[in-house]
């Protein structure tokens, strides 16, 4: 049972939207012009772009590595793994008594570093047709070398490994991480990272409004503009703050301590998002994830986060630091924004060690790419 609508988007054509009642809120909405899909879209499989001894990993290889191995067993045993390495002869050695090898692909690229969520290709789809829009990676604002990683999505698509039209949007610094979309048309992110002038700084906030816009077909950009990480390397990026679970809910974190460094901030992004509204105008429901217990390495605190999970298929992984009461804290939060998901920790402990996590290093495809 379903009913079609009608409504007209920026551009003034007609977009067309099926809700199927019965149906979870995640498949309920059906896009039917250009959009970016949300992450609980069907996807057809997730990349890894595996640490080797010339990344920024090399000091502790092995021990980022065994997370890695977590991290595609668990994607791999519910649908496929693209896993980027230049060394896949390597790789296989350390996965194939503990993955599932009939849903793994290699591409053998040269890379630079892990982030395949910055340099992935970002998909917008019309219909089933998929269109891999290639953006610059520029290392977070020319902080660190990407000259390799910003060639994966080519290489990916002339290899036939990702399915869809390439679109070269090269001309534009844009990070998977800075971007949560509901795939109706509401796009979340972050004026810290996609205002940073060492990104696009020959646009204005209005210009890349406009942009983000015309590209993704939006029907509006929800700016939060306070909120950060100490340890942070991305100018703080979405992912490490609040996702989208829903069409209707976002999660994201809470800092309860008054005596926190992140308190003031993340307070006054608690505040920002009880603002913000849906397309049909209603408040968002907002789901509060714990802060983890400050984690210091070689005297820096490092970037924990339970907000950098990743959503599959049927499953939520996401991130734990070996702080058992926050680590179950967020698994009950997360339960609570995915009901139908199985919720699945990794430790991630290694991750943030690079000032990421498990999102980062992910990046999902919808069904028919990969």
């Amino acid at each position: 049972m379903g009913i079609l609508v009608g409504y007209p988007n920026i551009g003034g054509t007609e977009k067309d939207l099926q809700l199927n009642f019965g149906l979870p809120i995640s498949e309920q909405v059906e896009m039917r012009t250009p959009h970016l899909p949300a992450e609980w879209f069907p996807q057809s499989g997730v990349q890894l772009t595996w640490p080797h001894a010339g990344t920024d990993w090399a000091y502790m290889l092995e021990e980022v590595q065994q997370c890695f191995v977590q991290i595609a067993r668990e994607i791999a045993s519910r649908e496929k793994l693209l896993i980027v390495t230049p060394e896949p002869d390597e790789v296989l050695k350390q996965i194939e008594n503990q993955v599932n090898m009939d849903h793994v692909v290699f591409l053998q690229a040269e890379t630079n570093d892990t982030w395949a969520r910055d340099h992935g290709a970002i998909t917008m789809l019309d219909g089933s047709a998929a269109t891999l829009l290639d953006f610059k990676f520029n290392g977070w604002g020319l902080k660190f070398a990407s000259d390799k990683d910003n060639l994966i999505t080519l290489k990916a698509v002339e290899k036939g490994v990702l399915k869809g039209q390439y679109q070269n949007r090269l001309g534009f610094v844009l990070e998977g991480g800075s971007l949560e979309s509901d795939g109706m048309g509401t796009l979340l992110t972050t004026s810290e990272c996609l205002l940073s002038p060492n990104r696009n700084g020959q646009m204005n906030n209005v210009e890349i409004e406009e942009y983000l816009r015309s590209v993704f077909h939006l029907q509006q950009v929800l700016w939060l503009d306070h909120g950060y990480l100490a340890g942070d390397d991305t100018d703080s990026h979405i992912d490490t703050l609040a996702r989208l679970c829903s069409p209707t809910t976002i999660a994201y974190v809470k800092c309860t301590d008054s005596e926190d460094e992140h308190f003031e901030a993340l307070q006054k992004m608690e505040d920002q998002l009880k603002t913000f509204r849906t397309l049909s105008g209603e408040p968002y429901r907002l789901l509060a994830l714990p802060m983890a217990d400050k984690i210091v390495f070689d005297g820096e605190r490092l970037p924990a986060t339970y907000a950098n999970f990743l959503i599959l298929n049927d499953a939520v992984l996401y991130p734990t630091y070996n702080q058992p009461q926050n680590d179950e804290s967020a698994a009950r939060v997360l339960q609570q924004a995915f009901p139908q998901h199985e919720i699945v920790g990794i430790d991630c402990t290694a991750l943030i060690k690079q000032h990421g996590s498990l999102h980062c290093v992910t990046m999902q495809y919808p069904k028919g790419v990969l």
